[in-house]
């Protein structure tokens, strides 16, 4: 894996040093699964496209996230994935699949291929993070062999999660865990 200095980030990103760690740990995973998962050199290329710009705009200021989605609505907190996959877009990043990866990494989607699932298991999987660290390393290393268990797996942690946490289930996640139970 390369340092976090050599991380090929837009110049258009806005992240603090914790955060391009996290993108740099994503990335490493999802380039150790692609010869595995991914179903040809271009899925691989998203998937590790996916990784480095997911969290992009992570650290913008919550104004600019509002006014780049036009949502004054939503909590600003899964803001910056729709805004980061609107400005690839108006840049002319024409991977449909990969903009729906980076869009909805946060909250989920029943829609997604493979690049959308590799990167929700990345983000969650990533070894950066503290909790549950065992159980996030089986699954970690089971992705290449059971990829749709393991995805199944981590739409449930997570929902889980937010349940014990009291946290609100967006629609979103519910219609993805309704499509992979």
């Amino acid at each position: 894996m390369a340092t976090t200095d050599a991380l090929p980030l837009p110049s258009w990103a806005q992240v603090g040093e914790k955060r391009r760690a996290h993108i740099a740990r994503v990335t490493a995973l999802l380039e150790r699964w692609a010869p595995d998962v991914a179903r040809d050199a271009d899925e691989a290329r998203a998937m590790r496209d996916a990784g480095l710009l997911h969290d992009a705009l992570r650290d913008a200021p919550d104004d600019e996230l509002r006014a780049r989605t036009g949502d004054a609505q939503a909590p600003v907190e899964i803001l910056h994935g729709p805004a980061a996959a609107l400005h690839l877009a108006s840049l002319g990043e024409t991977r449909h699949e990969l903009l729906e990866a980076v869009r909805w990494h946060t909250l989920g989607s029943a829609a997604w291929g493979r690049v959308g699932r590799a990167l929700y298991m990345a983000d969650f999987l990533e070894p950066g993070r503290k909790f549950a660290a065992a159980d996030r390393a089986f699954l970690t290393a089971r992705v290449p062999t059971d990829f749709d268990g393991v995805f199944r797996q981590v739409v449930r942690m997570r929902l889980e999660w937010s349940l014990r946490e009291g946290k609100e289930l967006f629609p979103r996640a519910v219609e993805l865990w309704n499509a992979v139970r």
